[in-house]
């Protein structure tokens, strides 16, 4: 191809759209071969994925063809801490297929067994969510409560919550 920088042929290269008569659509070149006076172009269609094949001569792609874009290598000059941030946003939204106590996993605090029996046994593998915990003074209720949200906070199940207390429990 020649070097002259207004010449289209030169800038036809793998990766580039093209537009132009030959093809219904735009394309994104898969291979450009010069062959004497000819190109042939093998490319895809930017919206439809259809393969076009096509020999023309280069007065007519001069002539006829538009670069509308010019193929960039992926540049990987990003910022790490940002990356960090994405992957650990995407591990946590899908932790809790992996494992499942994930929101004790998440949590500073160490729950007892009937706790855990309550949250995981008996409020989670329920279709519909509706329950009163009751039990006695300082059998760990907030604690059974913050799990059982905080687990279907994780699992997307739920946006909002009401938590209905007694008024003198409203500070806690």
């Amino acid at each position: 191809m020649p070097d002259d920088p207004e010449d289209s042929t030169s800038q036809v290269t793998k990766g580039s759209i093209l537009d132009g008569p030959y093809w219904p659509e735009p394309v994104r070149v898969i291979s450009a071969q010069v062959r004497d006076e000819r190109i042939e172009i093998d490319a895809v269609g930017v919206r439809t994925e259809r393969y076009y094949s096509s020999v023309q001569d280069l007065t007519d792609v001069k002539a006829n063809v538009k670069v509308t874009a010019r193929h960039a290598a992926p540049s990987f000059a990003g910022d790490p801490l940002h990356f960090r941030l994405a992957v650990e946003a995407q591990r946590i939204g899908l932790a809790y297929e992996y494992d499942p106590h994930f929101a004790i996993s998440v949590s500073q605090i160490d729950p007892l067994p009937h706790q855990l029996e309550a949250v995981y046994d008996y409020v989670l593998p329920r279709p519909r969510l509706r329950f009163m915990l009751a039990d006695d003074p300082g059998a760990g209720k907030t604690i059974m409560a913050g799990l059982a949200l905080k687990e279907l906070k994780y699992r997307g199940v739920v946006d909002r919550t009401l938590i209905v207390v007694p008024a003198n429990l409203i500070a806690q």
